[in-house]
């Protein structure tokens, strides 16, 4: 009794620390998060003009990070909504909606009214009711300079059968977060963790939130036992039984002033349903224990259910944190997670199957001309490392390093299929570079992996290729989209765009072009958000001065490859909407 007493009131303590710091948080990022508000209901009512459904087949989407990526639960496609993107000085956001073909290998761009407003960082869950559902929650709007954000707290289902977006008004719900986790399980969606992060303070969360699908309810779950401790980008995977499996994860915490410490999650527990699963006291955590080679400590990985009862873990980084800079190396490998056994394993590549034959038949006349009754194999290997250099347009050298893991011994294996992957073991495939944050989905046992990003120094390069494997076989990867890292503009930040991004603050997204020092004086002139209305000034002129405002705003709404006409007729617009009412 003694010990279960201490338990208890450590976990309120915990608890009630969290609630401090939630509200702390929320305090503080408040004006931020009101300066956005506007913006993001700007966005939303130029979406709102659109009245028709049009799909049209389009060039594959643009380079983008933490969008949401999942097989259609009924055709042969894959959808891909929002992200973002930065190119050394803007961030862009995303709200658009894009499928891709499976069989004809095309992407299509899907126009549908009254669409959830640009985010990343959401999570995405696909049901079979009614013709396809897709379910959105949560996500991030960010400012162009990355400093300012806001987080949502809404529910949006896409209609797949109708091709319409639905918000769906529930109370109850988790607080507004990024970098959760969310599945379908039975009937219900199951949300687990995610951070909040302002200019100045962040918190991490370990709660775990279920939406009825029946009744379009919230829960907010307590299981019993002794759960993960806060974190966000975890891997969160539902068994056939109706659990939850937890794995990995990053968080960080502040250790004094201005310095804070990531912490990369290894751990593993289960989220067990207790009878129906349906009530809050009917869920209890436990500590799982693998066996087997587990993924090397990382975060930014991607996870996807894999068939015969698996789940896998491509690709992330693992951060070398100093005092003043920090050095990444990235990965691109597959460890696999069997679920029945509780045992972690890294896939390893088969190769082709006539390659395999060959390499067969050679080893088999090697061994009968040296008259050797038994092939002595190599023992298994320890991961290897290769570095590959890419050289950038502007003489930048990228430095990839790739580790490839060593051959594991597998007991359950039978001894045709050792020897056919220690035959197979110095072929090298082509392979989708190392990276992290890729969207990655499984279509009929088939693994497709796109985008993601890596960094070299100061540069990320965001990736828009388009990889596939077949699970089952485990033969060879195949590449469906190209992409030269090589080719991807960078753009230093500057002193003048440092200051040209404090006089846009607030807005989504940026133009890419540059600015004459007249109009950044311009610019100067003015406040975050617009400048205000001098006295005695005439309305047009107010309007003239700040044209470069609503050009900048109209541009991040449209898209760099959007046409200057239109640009400057949408900013017009924007501009008139807002004034109507003038001061």
């Amino acid at each position: 009794m003694g010990k279960k007493g201490k338990r208890d009131k450590k976990g309120k303590g915990a608890e009630k620390t969290l609630a401090k710091m939630e509200k702390k948080v929320s305090r503080r990022a408040k004006k931020e998060e009101e300066d956005l508000e506007a913006l993001i209901a700007e966005f939303q009512s130029l979406d709102a003009k659109k009245t028709q459904v049009i799909e049209s087949s389009c060039p594959p989407p643009s380079p983008r990070l933490n969008c949401s990526l999942c097989a259609h639960p009924e055709r042969d496609e894959l959808i891909l909504f929002g992200g973002e993107y930065f190119n050394g000085q803007k961030t862009y956001l995303y709200n658009d909606l894009y499928i891709y073909h499976i069989r004809r290998n095309s992407w299509a761009k899907l126009d549908i009214p009254n669409p959830p407003p640009r985010r990343c960082a959401h999570q995405a869950a696909v049901v079979p009711t009614a013709g396809g559902q897709l379910w959105i929650f949560g996500g991030e709007f960010a400012s162009p300079n990355g400093e300012q954000f806001y987080h949502y707290k809404d529910l949006w289902v896409l209609h797949l059968a109708t091709k319409t977006w639905e918000q769906i008004k529930a109370p109850g719900g988790p607080s507004g977060r990024s970098g959760h986790r969310m599945v379908a399980c039975k009937r219900q969606l199951i949300l687990f963790g995610g951070f909040h992060e302002s200019a100045r303070d962040f918190i991490y969360y370990n709660d775990v939130y279920t939406f009825n699908l029946d009744s379009f309810t919230w829960s907010r779950l307590a299981p019993a036992g002794m759960g993960p401790a806060p974190r966000s980008g975890c891997q969160m995977t539902p068994t056939p039984e109706g659990n939850i499996i937890i794995y990995g994860g990053y968080s960080k915490q502040r250790v004094k002033k201005d310095v804070d410490k990531g912490t990369l999650h290894t751990d593993m527990f289960l989220l067990k349903a207790e009878g129906t699963g349906k009530e809050e006291d009917r869920w209890s955590w436990s500590r799982l224990s693998p066996s087997g080679v587990k993924p090397t400590p990382r975060s930014g990985f991607s996870v996807a259910s894999a068939p015969n009862n698996r789940c896998l873990l491509f690709g992330g980084v693992h951060d070398e944190e100093e005092e003043e800079s920090i050095e990444g190396d990235f990965f691109n490998d597959i460890y696999f997670y069997d679920i029945g056994k509780n045992r972690w394993f890294p896939a390893q590549l088969k190769g082709p199957k006539s390659e395999r034959r060959k390499r067969r038949r050679g080893r088999q006349a090697e061994a009968e001309a040296a008259g050797e009754e038994e092939l002595q194999l190599p023992p298994p290997q320890g991961p290897q490392e290769i570095v590959k250099e890419v050289v950038a347009e502007d003489g930048t050298v990228m430095t990839i390093k790739q580790v490839i893991p060593g051959a594991a011994e597998d007991k359950d294996k039978s001894a045709s299929e050792e020897e056919e992957e220690e035959e197979e073991g110095g072929a090298q495939p082509v392979e989708p570079c190392p990276r992290s944050s890729a969207m990655v989905a499984v279509k009929h046992g088939v693994l497709y992996v796109y985008g993601g990003m890596f960094e070299v120094g100061d540069r990320q390069v965001t990736l828009s290729d388009l990889h596939s494997i077949d699970l089952h076989r485990m033969d060879q990867w195949k590449v469906l989209l190209e992409m030269d890292p090589k080719t991807q503009e960078w753009l230093e930040e500057s002193e003048s765009d440092e200051e040209e991004d404090d006089d846009v603050e607030g807005a989504e997204g940026g133009e890419e072009e540059e600015e004459s020092s007249e109009e950044e004086s311009e610019d100067e002139e003015g406040e975050q958000q617009h400048p205000a209305v001098q006295p005695g000034e005439a309305q047009a002129q107010y309007m003239a001065r700040t044209e470069q405002y609503w050009l900048r705003l109209a541009r991040s709404h449209m898209g760099p490859e959007a046409k200057d006409k239109k640009v400057l007729k949408v900013a017009h617009a924007m501009a008139k909407t807002f004034y109507e009412d003038p001061i």
